[in-house]
Parts: structure tokens; sequence; C-alpha cells
């Protein structure tokens, strides 16, 4: 981090008297800093179909590093009382978040499993969602936050989630997606990270979902119970607590 950007973080997260709330660290702040340049680096494209993800001007907390969506997340997981049943639970977690993984583990579940394709710890576990090494019905509860834009086969990801779960387990799959958008769109001739980046936001992403997303998740099996931030959080103040109001929380339970 150079000079300039640590004076920024010390300034918007150490400074006493700050109106933001990280509910990761507990700590107030003035402000979450932007990913990248913000909303000015966003890709014209994305802002056109009005994609619904990360929210790039208020991403990062200063003070412990959290991300919009972890936080999002989290105070998800809390509100629907999901949070309130981890313990006993079997949970498997994709690309498991740094800060939001110790808070479901503290939970106590009887199993935690933290998987990726790419392990970036050796307590990780390398797992292709793909193609699952778990037997039928092992979990009750999987988790893949922003797992479903960079995988080959979302159809195949999805039922594979469904296969490891138990009936009346649940997963929860936030992915970008454009309501604007009526068919998810993927094509591989976009196939540079540049191409990626204008095509569908961000240059490992292979595809941008459409408001059919709800439908493809479904079709695998799952009873979607997708809940909007005003649903569940309407308490919340998006900006205070530094979340992107318009991603709802994508929960879904396989029928049992």
């Amino acid at each position: 981090m150079d000079a300039l950007k640590l004076v920024r973080y010390a300034f918007a997260g150490w400074m006493p008297g700050g109106t933001r709330d990280c509910v990761m660290c507990g700590h107030k702040v003035w402000r979450f800093m932007p990913y990248r340049s913000g909303s000015r680096g966003t890709p014209p494209l994305m802002r056109a179909l009005g994609v619904v993800g990360s929210d790039p001007d208020h991403f990062e907390c200063p003070r412990c590093g959290a991300h919009d969506r972890e936080r999002h997340l989290l105070l998800y997981i809390r509100a629907t009382g999901l949070f309130d049943k981890l313990h006993g639970m079997r949970v498997l977690h994709f690309a498991p978040e740094r800060r939001l993984w110790p808070k479901i583990a503290a939970a106590t579940p009887a199993e935690y499993i933290r998987c990726d394709l790419f392990p970036a710890a050796p307590d990780v576990v390398k797992v292709d969602i793909e193609s699952m090494p778990f037997a039928d019905e092992a979990f009750d509860l999987v988790i893949a936050n922003h797992v479903l834009e960079h995988v080959r086969d979302d159809g195949k990801a999805v039922r594979e989630v469904a296969r490891v779960l138990a009936p009346g387990g649940f997963a929860i799959l936030q992915t970008p997606y454009s309501g604007k958008l009526q068919r998810t769109w993927q094509d591989d001739g976009i196939d540079t990270p540049q191409a990626r980046l204008q095509a569908y936001g961000q240059e490992d992403h292979v595809r941008l979902f459409g408001r059919d997303i709800f439908e493809r998740i479904a079709g695998a099996g799952f009873e979607p119970h997708v809940r909007r931030h005003e649903e569940v959080l309407g308490g919340v103040d998006p900006v205070a607590a530094g979340v992107n109001a318009s991603e709802p929380f994508f929960l879904f339970r396989k029928p049992g």
C-alpha cells in the first residue's frame, strides 16, 4: 500500500467520530473505501444494464478489509435466523471470505469445510464445484458467494450443490446479475480478460447473469427463498452499513 493510500485508510478508519458501521469488525469508520477507481471504472455496459453486484464506491472497510458483499451476507444470514441455526449444521463454504469464515466457525457447526478450486491457504480444501468429491446429502448448508459467475458450467455446478445438500438444506448462491437482461449472456468468443471485463464486468467472469438467474437455479431442484434488502434489513441503512441495497439474498432450499 503506497503512502497516500495508507493515509486515506488511516483517516477513514481510525479518526474518531465515524458515522459508518462495519458489521464485520464492529468499528465505526468515516467511509468505506472504493474498489479500484470506484464506479468511474465500471464498464459502460454494466452501468447501462444496471448490473447488481458489489458497490464499487463503498467496497472495503478501512479497518478490517471486509468487502461489501461479505458485510451484506453476514447481515442477511443473521436477519433471516440462519446464523442461529449454524450450530450443529454441516457446512460447505466455497471461496471462504477471510473475514466472514471465522464468524461462521465461531457458530460451531458440526462440520465446516472451506474449499476452493485454487486454495490460497493450507487449510482450504481443493474442490471443483462442478464435480465434488462428497457423498449425496452430505451437507445442510452450502455457501458460494460470488462463485457462479466464474465457473465453466453454472448449471452443472448448481446441480452438484443440490446433490450434496440434504433434504431441507439451504444454498446461498450470491452472484452479480442484470434485471434488465432477459437471459444470461455467455459467448465463447469473449475469451480475453479485456473482453470479459467489458462484457461481463470483471476480467475473470465468464458470463453475465440475467433475470433468468432465479429460474436457472430453481431448475436444479431448489425452492427459491430469495429476499430483498428492504424485506429483511429494512432497519439497516445501506449507506451506513456500506452495502448495496439492490442486492437480494440468494437463498435457496432443497425440498424435503
